[in-house]
């Protein structure tokens, strides 16, 4: 398992099945529990986050292999990675969060990464499932019915309530169902 100082469960699917969907409804529901929580999401895609004509679009375009971006109410990072590199490790990414100011971390993606994860499936789209081949996947997350005796924990995709029990009962207090 990836370590980490907090507990970390992985949110793993293909892509269009809803996982940013389903966090961004999991999230607010932790909070109002009081849970502080750190996300990291993997993606494919070149992201920017800087505008041309900021400042920090200036000094990174000038060079700045960093920079951080600090006001009192946000502070962003940018790390400006080799052309030749490889996708990002999880553990990577872990290095960029405060753990003292968070009580866990939800992960989106890093489909591959040692930590346990909720697969999340849609049959419309027509996909495999991962938890055969995945002995982290501890819960599907579905919107159809599916063999229970042959995967893991079910949850529906659909009661984002029942996801937030399921999160507090495993990850949170280390007990089992």
């Amino acid at each position: 398992m990836t370590e980490y100082s907090l507990p970390l469960l992985g949110f793993a699917a293909y892509s269009g099945t809803g996982k940013t969907t389903l966090l961004s409804k999991l999230i607010p529901l932790l909070k109002t529990k009081g849970y502080r929580i750190g996300v990291i999401k993997h993606t494919h895609h070149n992201i920017d986050i800087d505008k041309p004509g900021k400042d920090s679009f200036v000094l990174r375009e000038s060079g700045a292999s960093q920079i951080v971006i600090a006001s009192r109410n946000r502070t962003a990072t940018i790390i400006e990675q080799p052309l030749e590199r490889e996708e990002p490790l999880l553990s990577d990414a872990l290095k960029n969060l405060q753990p003292e100011l968070l009580d866990f971390v939800l992960v989106e993606g890093f489909k591959h990464a040692n930590l346990q994860k909720i697969e999340l499936h849609r049959e419309a789209l027509g996909k495999p499932y991962l938890f055969p081949d995945d002995s982290n996947i501890i819960a599907i997350a579905v919107d159809h019915d599916i063999d229970e005796k042959t995967s893991p924990t079910r949850l529906d995709l659909n009661k984002p309530q029942q996801i937030v029990e399921f999160i507090e009962d495993i990850i949170l207090k280390g007990t089992s169902k």
